[in-house]
């Protein structure tokens, strides 16, 4: 995914929704300043007439917004249990359905508590399994389960496609919807019904935690190599990585791994700076909007970590800002990319904060790398595709990470 802490930062969260969680890997995001445009529940707004539609460029469309106020009033009538309804609810279900026509998984209203939970996402603590999922052929599909977490420690794996939870199907729900089914208190049972490639389905009980998810781990191995492991592009990323920076440099290793396998995304900006420790100068992604205006982010010039060999692991749960960091690094010849192809998480979104503690998140371009590849729905091809087997994860083995060794000890 992307994600912005200001207007000037995007992130790439893409996709998904971090289930334990409850935040959304959509590809990028923007973080606005307060947006006052959305009308109060109660105040109804004019039908809709030819003066306005001009005056807002929207003319073509003949809609009588009395249309709306006609289905509330029916509502508050006529429904069988009406006094179990009220008018915030009818409200904010009516602008997650305007959100939801637009067809895209990723544009997406939050009311005061989803987006309170979202911004907990980004900070990276959060209550759940600790997994994040898309939507993928129109199912929900485990994007990345974290290390360590609930959801890997039982068994969940990337590209497990999710068809119930607790024996609720998930087919025809929206991608939040499943999220806060599967959100849940610490030391609560959620029992998830998967589909793993052509097995036949099976349940997976996973009991919630406290997540608490330092995005960056560093290992200098005995052997000379050095070992960057960069779950997430959350708030701590780039502090951390400034220290992974600083141990690089002080201990002068043979070679790096970057590994960004299941990680999903996160700020914008930190991949972009991320990527400058590698390339010196040049545009590290760019963003295409509609009417074929195109945004380019350049390279800080710091290149601190240009002349270590670098080896990028990705896989199918490396998504968005991972995409961003390992696509720069390929088409700048920096880095050599092992694993199985990436998620494929190319949409940019901005997120707006609304009255109330309310967010809407939008889909406003696609991105594509320095050498001008769109990813979106084909993900990075590897230079070298090297395919976790469940033996190898039933006997916790690492072909991918064994051959980036082997490459970087062959080094001179």
């Amino acid at each position: 995914m992307i994600l912005a802490k200001n207007i000037l930062k995007k992130v790439s969260l893409g996709i998904l929704s971090l289930l334990l969680l409850g935040g959304i890997f959509g590809g990028g995001f923007y973080f606005g300043q307060k947006n006052n445009a959305l009308l109060s529940a109660f105040n109804r707004p004019l039908a809709y007439s030819e003066d306005a539609a001009v005056a807002t460029g929207e003319t073509g469309s003949n809609l009588d917004f009395n249309l709306y106020w006609q289905v509330w009033d029916t509502l508050k009538s006529n429904y069988v249990d009406k006094n179990k309804i009220d008018d915030q609810s009818l409200f904010y279900g009516s602008l997650k359905g305007l959100a939801e026509a637009t067809g895209d998984p990723y544009t997406i209203f939050m009311d005061p508590s989803e987006a309170k939970e979202f911004s907990d996402d980004l900070a990276g603590t959060f209550e759940g399994i600790g997994a994040e999922v898309g939507i993928r052929n129109e199912m929900i599909t485990v994007v990345a389960p974290l290390d360590g977490m609930p959801a890997q420690k039982a068994g969940l794996r990337a590209g497990d496609k999710i068809y119930a939870v607790d024996g609720t199907p998930t087919i025809g729900l929206s991608l939040n919807a499943v999220v806060k089914k599967i959100r849940g208190p610490k030391d609560s049972v959620v029992v998830l019904t998967i589909i793993r490639d052509e097995e036949k389905p099976r349940e997976i009980e996973i009991t919630r935690s406290v997540i608490i998810v330092k995005s960056v781990k560093t290992e200098l191995r005995s052997d000379g190599i050095f070992i960057i492991k960069v779950t997430n592009f959350n708030d701590d990323t780039e502090g951390l990585f400034e220290k992974a920076i600083n141990t690089a440099l002080t201990k002068n290793p043979k070679g790096i791994i970057l590994d960004l396998r299941n990680n999903p995304g996160g700020y914008l900006e930190t991949a972009v700076n991320m990527a400058s420790e590698w390339v010196k100068e040049g545009p590290v992604v760019a963003e295409q909007f509609g009417g074929n205006k195109r945004q380019e982010y350049f390279s800080n010039g710091n290149a601190r970590l240009q002349n270590f060999p670098t080896m990028v692991l990705v896989n199918g749960g490396s998504a968005s800002a991972s995409e961003i960091l390992a696509g720069a690094l390929r088409d700048y010849k920096k880095g050599t990319l092992i694993g199985e192809i990436t998620y494929g998480k190319g949409s940019v979104q901005t997120l707006r904060n609304l009255d109330g503690g309310a967010s809407l998140k939008i889909t406003v371009a696609k991105w594509l790398t320095p050498a001008g590849d769109f990813i979106n729905e084909k993900g990075l091809e590897p230079d070298i595709e090297i395919k976790m087997t469940s033996d190898d994860i039933d006997n916790d083995l690492d072909p991918q990470m064994k051959k980036a060794l082997e490459l970087l000890k062959a080094q001179k």
